[in-house]
């Protein structure tokens, strides 16, 4: 196994191969130590123990039963329950809280180089698909979980089309925000009724937080949210800001923001502790065509790199979704593909296949859960305008 980024989802993918008998690993990231310190949320059906457990874990469970059959939910969750032990404890420990990204990067980086045996080799390499040619022999597995900016998505192109048909990622932008940040010195909540209340005096450029994406420690409460803004608007701000640059260059969310935090403020009789971390980002849902090279995999296409080995896409790599967790969905995508490559009897070539149906399947569930999160957002900026909220709802 040639395992090329050792993010979470390739350390996850790793450290689920570890103790199997029939291969060995090789991992490759270019970076020399993590630094990412954003907080992340692992999905707690991740660590599911029941069929019964994991359908009420789904906040979409209705779309989950319509795409999945009862089978692959049952194999889904019987694997999960067979993750080693060593890792389980930290899945669990992840699905509880909120922990920084790069602590989930260490821990499994330490887990996997405590573990005995000496089936996994970690390479500081900066790989190209040039040396993932000359590296690979055949019959070895490459999995791309370089994150959204694959390295090999668009090499999986579909044999005989031209280049502009054969595109391998179809890239949907939904809108452009402004992810903003605060830690409050007090415990916070929100629901539905609270953002809407707390927004009642902002016409536009409401703040939106992610109930999922509110962590307190006791202490100090994170919160994160939207504010959405046009792609004219998005050209003009840098990618990252804080609030100090916001009052200077968009005093109009600023402002906002500083009426949505009076009335948290006039609540709760807390203070914000430092200042506004803000992201300026396009939030796009994207897939790849081909997360495999099933389509010309040991069928002499000598066009086509790696031709002799199955390639994987993995994670970010291949799906990515605004609104999702993408670590969660990452793990989703290492677990599965852990299951079938613990089967040693199954032939490459039933491999992918089965690989590629599940990606399709993930790819219907996030798009039909992110444009129901989008059409839900511009219903609420639109909810005080009964004429503008009408013209969004479609009656049939």
């Amino acid at each position: 196994m040639h395992v090329i980024g050792a993010g979470p989802v390739g350390l996850m993918l790793t450290a689920l191969l570890q103790p199997l008998d029939h291969l060995s690993v090789l991992l490759y990231e270019k970076r020399e130590d993590y630094t990412r310190s954003r907080m992340v949320q692992l999905d707690p059906s991740l660590v599911a123990d029941s069929v019964e457990s994991f359908r009420e874990l789904q906040s979409d469970q209705d779309d989950v039963e319509a795409i999945f059959h009862p089978l692959e939910i049952e194999q889904g969750v019987a694997f999960r329950t067979s993750i080693p032990a060593d890792l389980r404890v930290l899945l669990q420990q992840w699905t509880l809280g909120f922990s920084p990204l790069n602590e989930i990067e260490h821990s499994l980086s330490s887990l996997i180089a405590e573990r005995q045996g000496d089936s996994v080799e970690r390479l500081a390499a900066e790989m190209s698909e040039q040396s993932i040619v000359a590296t690979v022999e055949p019959d070895e597995i490459v999995v791309d979980c370089t994150g959204r900016n694959s390295l090999l998505r668009e090499s999986l192109t579909t044999p005989g089309l031209s280049s502009d048909e054969g595109q391998n990622t179809v890239n949907l932008e939904l809108e452009n925000s402004l992810v903003i940040t605060f830690l409050y010195d007090q415990s916070y909540s929100c629901n539905e009724l609270c953002k809407y209340y707390k927004n009642s005096d902002n016409p536009t450029y409401k703040f939106i937080p992610s109930v999922a994406r509110t962590f307190s420690d006791g202490n100090v409460s994170h919160v994160t949210g939207l504010v959405n803004i046009s792609s004219e608007e998005a050209a003009t701000i840098p990618q990252q800001c804080d609030g100090e640059w916001l009052r200077e260059n968009r005093p109009e969310v600023a402002k906002s923001m500083d009426r949505f935090i009076d009335r948290v403020k006039g609540e709760t009789h807390g203070e914000i502790v430092g200042d506004l971390q803000v992201l300026c980002i396009p939030l796009n849902l994207y897939r790849a065509r081909n997360a495999t090279n099933r389509l010309y995999l040991n069928k002499n296409e000598p066009e086509y790199l790696l031709s002799h080995s199955p390639v994987v896409l993995a994670g970010d790599s291949a799906i990515g979704s605004p609104y999702f967790q993408s670590i969660s969905l990452g793990f989703e995508c290492a677990m599965y593909l852990a299951s079938l490559i613990s089967q040693p009897a199954l032939a490459d070539e039933e491999m992918l296949e089965l690989y590629e149906t599940y990606i399709f399947k993930q790819w219907l569930r996030v798009y039909m859960r992110s444009k129901k999160i989008k059409h839900d957002k511009d219903v609420f900026e639109l909810v005080d305008d009964k004429l503008a909220l009408l013209e969004l709802i479609h009656l049939y």
